[in-house]
């Protein structure tokens, strides 16, 4: 409604544009830092006003357009991350500026809250059914949505808010400084919440039912005037109620205010609630105790509402009970129960105070005049026994059947007396007599009658209903209450009616004489309360009176009591004075007495004090000595502590030095299992050395064999004979050669075992300036044992590499070339792990060359001795050097253990 054209750019920017002339008018602020959004998605209300924007996210910022501020920030719940269309809800009634909003997310659920309060109020679609697309009729009834399977979903606003239609929360704000107000993002974000409280809609588990609706052209005056507010038909009701007898429970009180067209007023109700309670209904609750205090506190604001709508309320007596049924019913909404007591005031109760403050006679009549013509046997019993319509038909009347049904029934009746016209009503009360009549005609006394109408009975209600229908379609014109009662008119809009069909100078009377007497009573009251404030002051003065003659009596009795008391308190002076004239001379002996006494006394405590200061000095004296001895004993544990650290710190040193020893144990045990290592080592070479050199003589040989076998064999034979023989007398020679080299090298070995016992005991016996001389001979050794170790593994290297060319010099000719030169790879491969290990002085193998070695069987088995003398020599050395050690800690001299490694 407006002349504005609003525009987004891709930078989020909002302007606005005149239509006419197409000039910007103003363009929107920025949004506060931390609440900017991509805007995709738009809203405004119909007044222009209120200006939405969504977009990928779950927040929604809403803009004034009046002030060009961003005034809120909603936050939709966590399942939305993104929203798709934005519409608001139109009201009839709320002159375009719109509460509701309509928010389509991602998840194909419109979800409808409220921008004000920021409640979810309801929502349409599931994850099951969602919803593609929607739209909103222009008048907010009904909401039309293309669902993501291709149907067409049309609900129902009313019936999917399911509102109590509650008077809106009080237009009372609080005015707040500008300056003080934060302006951060988080200050204008509001989260939506869940509005049960506020506006029940239907629940979760319950799923919204679509029907299809045919849709009717010709629409004539009589459907136009059966149609009702919320979208309801009075006749498709009334068919309803015709089938199954009510109307559901749950959209009973839907249905209720739908036929009875309230208005909902509620400017109009909270002014007359704003007066407060009424006069008459300021004491209700003694006349009508109920437990429930908020029921007592609804009924009397209902009551003080209809009193100051219209004063005949404030003076008819029944009108509690006549209300009180809606009021226990409508609790929650006290709107609405005003509105429907009204409603039944103006329609059901017409004619009924034209003889105020008697009942209505002419109301009576007429269903008289029914009953008298369906039943004149029960009208001429009841007149027999001086029943009238004031005991049978009045007391049914003026409580609405509240004290004669229960609570379902009740809502039963009322179903049927607001679907059809007022008249219904005084023929239902009629049909609830007809329908009574056995238990009726067995009555005789009055107060059986008066009973039985006050009191439930045993009475089918459906029966009362249908009866009253019969009674309605079959009583003549002439005699119907239709003819006399207005149709149905339903509460004006905005404002109530007035209501003035009363008899005024009586209410005016009535109320004047009840304010008089109020007055009265007010003054009586006054009066009764100063006199009885002036008795109880007369009473005050006189028990006053009496306490002052009775004190005035008292202090008389009092005054002769103490004049006698002073005569008897004079005599016994006289005889006080007497008595101390004589106590005096008898202290002045006794003083003398006690001079002397003191005298002596002092005499004797100087002598006791001299006593007591010679005393003192002889335990001064004894002290001293008593000291002089602590002292001594003192000093000689001192010492004896100290020479007891001494011998502690003697054992410690001494306990070092045993680790020290243990560890150097330690130390030569390892090095000489790394040499015995080494020394297998250097075995093993051997050894694999000599099954190389055998295999290939073995294979060389037979290849001489296979050779010499093709030719003449008697021949070679003989000669192969003889060459075997030279060959086995070579390998005696050999053999003996190598006897006298190993004799030789025991030889040496035990002169060497002499040596190193030898100096293994001078060692023993030399002192610690000797440990730098065997430490420069060690090192001596140690570079003498890798030289002989380089000739040792150069002698090895070229005695293989002479027992290679010898073997292959002699099997060229037989094709063997190659795999001798793979033998020959591998054997250097051999002699560079062995370069790698350290080669042990212990065997000295010169002498040894594959050329001697002709029976391999003999060389391994001296090979064996050879590494069987060697270990021997070395537990021998072992053996020694624990000895050594065994020796030096027993005698427990630092200067005995030696600081060097021992090396074999």
């Amino acid at each position: 409604m407006s002349n504005t054209i609003l525009s987004c750019f891709k930078d989020n920017s909002v302007f606005a544009w005149e239509f006419d002339t197409l000039r910007c008018k103003y363009q929107l602020p920025t949004p506060v830092e931390g609440s900017a959004l991509l805007y995709k998605v738009f809203a405004v209300t119909r007044d222009g006003r209120i200006f939405v924007a969504g977009g990928k996210s779950n927040r929604l910022h809403l803009w004034c357009l009046e002030s060009r501020k961003l005034i809120r920030i909603i936050q939709m719940p966590a399942k939305v991350r993104a929203v798709r269309h934005l519409e608001f809800l139109p009201d009839t009634f709320d002159g375009g500026s719109s509460q509701v909003l309509g928010v389509l997310s991602q998840d194909n659920i419109m979800r409808f809250i409220n921008i004000e309060t920021c409640k979810l109020l309801f929502d349409i679609g599931s994850h099951e059914e969602g919803i593609s697309t929607a739209a909103i009729s222009p008048n907010g009834r009904y909401i039309a949505s293309v669902m993501e399977n291709g149907s067409l979903n049309l609900y129902s606003v009313q019936t999917l808010t399911q509102e109590g239609n509650q008077p809106p929360p009080p237009t009372f704000k609080v005015v707040e400084d500008q300056s003080k107000c934060p302006s951060e993002a988080n200050k204008l974000t509001m989260r939506v919440t869940s509005g049960r409280s506020e506006r029940p809609w239907k629940s979760k588990g319950s799923k919204i039912q679509s029907r299809l609706l045919k849709l009717q052209v010709n629409t004539s005056p009589e459907n136009k005037e059966n149609e009702l507010p919320g979208g309801l038909n009075k006749k498709r009701l009334r068919a309803l109620l015709k089938g199954f007898g009510e109307y559901p429970a749950k959209y009973r009180m839907f249905v209720w205010r739908s036929l009875l067209q309230l208005p909902e007023n509620y400017l109009a109700f909270s002014s007359l609630i704003d007066k407060g309670t009424h006069s008459a209904f300021v004491n209700i609750q003694n006349e009508y105790p109920i437990k429930s205090q908020k029921l007592l506190r609804v009924l009397q604001r209902t009551l003080s509402a209809l009193a100051h709508w219209s004063a005949i309320f404030a003076e008819t007596p029944y009108i509690p009970l006549l209300a009180f049924p809606f009021v226990k019913l409508f609790q929650n909404n006290q709107l609405i129960c005003f509105e429907v007591v009204a409603t039944v005031v103006v329609n059901l109760c017409q004619h009924w105070f034209e003889y105020f403050p008697n009942p209505p006679v002419n109301v009576l009549s007429m269903m008289e005049n029914v009953l008298a013509h369906h039943d004149k046997e029960l009208l001429q019993h009841l007149i027999k026994h001086s029943v009238t319509a004031q005991v049978y038909a009045w007391p049914l009347l003026e409580t609405l059947f509240s004290e004669v049904l229960t609570r379902e029934e009740w809502l039963k009746v009322f179903d049927n007396i607001f679907s059809n016209h007022p008249s219904y009503f005084l023929m239902i009360v009629v049909a609830y007599i007809i329908c009574s009549r056995a238990p009726l005609l067995h009555c005789d006394q009055k107060a059986d009658f008066e009973y039985f109408f006050h009191h439930r009975n045993n009475l089918d209600i459906n029966v009362v209903i249908k009866e009253a229908y019969h009674l309605t379609e079959t009583t003549p014109l002439d005699i119907h209450p239709q003819r006399m009662l207005d149709d149905f008119v339903p509460l004006t809009k905005g404002q109530y009616p007035v209501f003035n069909k009363y008899p005024k100078f009586i209410v005016n009377y009535q109320t004047q004489e009840r304010e008089r007497i109020r007055q009265d009573e007010i003054e009586y009251l006054r009066e009764r309360q100063l006199a009885h404030e002036l008795e109880a002051k007369a009473q005050q003065q006189k028990a006053e009176d009496e306490a002052w003659y009775r004190k005035q009596e008292l202090l008389r009795e009092a005054e002769e009591q103490r004049r006698k008391m002073l005569l008897e308190e004079e005599e016994k002076l006289v005889e006080q004075r007497q008595r101390l004239a004589a106590v005096k001379r008898e202290l002045k002996v006794k003083e003398l007495q006690f001079l002397d006494a003191s005298r002596r006394r002092f005499l004797k405590y100087q002598q006791d004090q001299r006593q007591m200061e010679l005393k003192r000095l002889d335990d001064e004296i004894a002290r001293k000595a008593s000291m002089r001895e602590q002292e001594t004993a003192a000093a000689i544990q001192d010492v004896e502590v100290r020479r007891m650290e001494l011998e502690s710190q003697r054992q410690i040193f001494e306990q070092h030095l045993i680790k020290d020893q243990e560890a150097v144990t330690k130390e030569m045990k390892e090095e000489v299992d790394a040499r015995l290592r080494k020394v297998d080592l250097e075995d093993h070479l051997v050894q694999r050395w000599m099954e190389i050199d055998r295999e290939e003589k073995q294979k060389a040989q037979m290849v001489a064999e296979e050779n010499l076998a093709k030719a003449e064999q008697k021949r070679l034979d003989s000669n192969w004979r003889l060459q075997a023989l030279h060959k086995l007398k070579g390998g005696d020679q050999a053999r003996e050669k190598r006897y006298e080299e190993i004799a030789k090298l025991l030889h040496d070995n035990r002169v060497k075992e002499a040596e190193l016992l030898k100096a293994m005991r001078e060692a023993e016996e030399k002192k610690w300036e000797e440990v730098i001389q065997k430490k420069a001979q060690l090192e001596a050794e140690e570079k003498a044992a890798a030289a002989a170790d380089e000739h040792r593994k150069q002698f090895l290297e070229d005695k293989m590499n002479d027992a290679f060319e010898l073997a292959e010099k002699l099997q060229r000719e037989d094709g063997y070339f190659e795999r001798l030169r793979d033998l020959k790879a591998g054997c250097a491969e051999r002699g560079a792990e062995l370069q790698q290990v350290p080669w042990s002085g212990n065997i000295c193998l010169n002498g040894f060359s594959p050329s001697e070695s002709s029976s391999h069987v003999s060389l391994e088995r001296r090979g064996e001795e050879l590494a069987s003398q060697e270990r021997e020599l070395l537990a021998e050395v072992r053996r020694l050097r624990q000895k050594l050690a065994s020796q030096a800690r027993s005698r427990h001299s630092p200067t005995r253990f030696p600081a060097t490694k021992w090396t074999p």
